[in-house]
């Protein structure tokens, strides 16, 4: 399929629980309509407009409050060029939030008008009051336009995790028998050995996932084997502790965002660890089918797989709080910076966006059958990286406007991007491939 083939199928859909919600999906994806542009509307209201991206800190002010009672035409954004994704209404999801007593507030629902007055007169003489703030002191997230491949680190069997440190720019691929590490040199090469190659004990243990915490100074690994391992990453790299779990392979791990808290996802049930004291704090059972990928936002933590569902837990009672019948596989799961929107990676390659805290979702469209669906947010918030088969998509964030496509000659199995956002490592069959990003 041509790539323009491909975006006229990537659409950018609401999703509704409630049945009376719910509307035909038109043919058409360039036929236009008032219900497109309210979709964009409210896709806008919640995720910002694109000089803010997901991610980062807003404060809202009665002003902001008022302009957002706007009526959907003053709210619909401009026409869309070839390059952005076109929006259409979905038809809803099942989902059984509402078995969990959830209802929206009044005056929340979609379509319904803002029942908040317009802006005073006192409230306009005051915003006509404020001077024009110059283009060249706004700062905003910048987006890359582009990558370049710059080197290639040879692993010499599949990488089935990859970490890449914005500080050192150091890259971890993991596999079948050891770790190896990459120092910056070797990014920018294409047959460079590695500065070190750290052996596991037991031969047959194989890394299939790993996180590196935020000050980049640790690593946590699971996958096959009877333990998740802690490695102390400076001076040099050795194993600080070893975790004896009760599974035999982990599929999946998640920190929180002071790294206190790692959940590591086993078949049917997830392990929650206090990695500051090296305690085992729960087992906790999931549903067998939906303990694939694992995440965590705040006191809550996400888990999807085969059964489609995505469900939500809360930290502290553990108690079952959400559950999201997404229809297709779960691969992935990641969320954006301010942990405020999720993000999940579907075996059709469609993104369905959650916000963590209301009950709002998206859908990204592409419909094409994944093997592997990787997603990985950039650190500054503005854009996001999702890796489909062979294929690598860079997408700016809230807008969903696709940055540019890189093309791999294998599939990809999992891909980092390094904190300072300028390089994305992916690894495959037997080797990572560094690409550099450009502004």
């Amino acid at each position: 399929m041509s790539e323009e083939k491909e975006e006229t199928l990537f659409h950018v859909l609401p999703i509704y629980d409630e049945p009376e919600k719910r509307r035909d999906v038109p043919e058409s994806p360039d036929a236009s309509s008032q219900p497109e542009h309210h979709a964009w509307s409210q896709l806008g209201e919640m995720c910002g407009p694109p000089e803010q991206p997901l991610g980062s800190p807003r404060q809202h002010g009665p002003a902001y409050q008022q302009m957002t009672c706007a009526s959907p035409q003053q709210q619909a954004p401009q026409a869309l060029d070839g390059s952005e994704l076109p929006a259409t209404w979905l038809s809803k999801a099942e989902s059984e939030d509402a078995a969990f007593g959830f209802s929206p507030p009044p005056g929340a629902e979609f379509g319904e008008p803002c029942p908040s007055p317009g802006p005073s007169e006192e409230v306009l003489s005051f915003l006509r009051a404020i001077p024009p703030v110059p283009d060249d002191v706004v700062v905003r997230q910048r987006a890359p336009h582009k990558s370049w491949k710059v080197g290639r680190l040879r692993h010499g069997k599949k990488v089935y995790a990859v970490a890449i440190s914005g500080s050192t720019h150091h890259v971890y691929t993991c596999g079948h028998g050891y770790i190896r590490v990459w120092d910056e040199s070797a990014l920018h090469a294409w047959d460079q050995a590695p500065q070190a190659q750290l052996n596991f004990q037991d031969r047959d243990s194989c890394v299939f996932t790993c996180k590196l915490f935020p000050d980049e100074r640790s690593l946590i690994t699971g996958g096959l084997s009877q333990s998740l391992t802690l490695w102390d990453l400076v001076p040099t790299p050795r194993v600080r502790a070893q975790l004896a779990s009760t599974g035999s392979v982990c599929y999946s791990l998640a920190l929180s965002s002071n790294a206190q808290i790692c959940v590591a996802s086993f078949k049917g049930f997830v392990e929650i660890w206090d990695l500051q004291n090296q305690i085992l704090i729960r087992k906790h059972e999931v549903p067998i089918y939906g303990s694939r990928c694992v995440d965590i936002t705040g006191n809550k933590f996400w888990t999807g797989g085969e059964d489609t569902k995505l469900y939500s837990w809360d930290l502290r009672s553990y108690q079952r709080l959400q559950q999201h019948d997404l229809r297709h596989e779960i691969l992935s799961i990641t969320h954006d910076p301010s942990e405020e929107w999720l993000l999940v990676g579907l075996r059709m390659s469609d993104i369905v966006i959650v916000h963590t805290h209301r009950k709002e979702k998206f859908k990204a469209v592409l419909q094409k059958y994944a093997y592997h669906h990787n997603l990985k947010f950039a650190s500054c918030g503005s854009f996001l990286v999702a890796t489909m088969n062979e294929t690598i998509r860079c997408i700016a964030a809230p807008s969903l406007h696709k940055l540019f496509q890189v093309e791999e000659s294998a599939h990809i199995l999992c891909c980092d991007i390094s904190s300072d956002n300028q390089y994305v490592v992916t690894g495959s069959k037997n080797s990572a491939s560094v690409y550099q990003l450009l502004y």
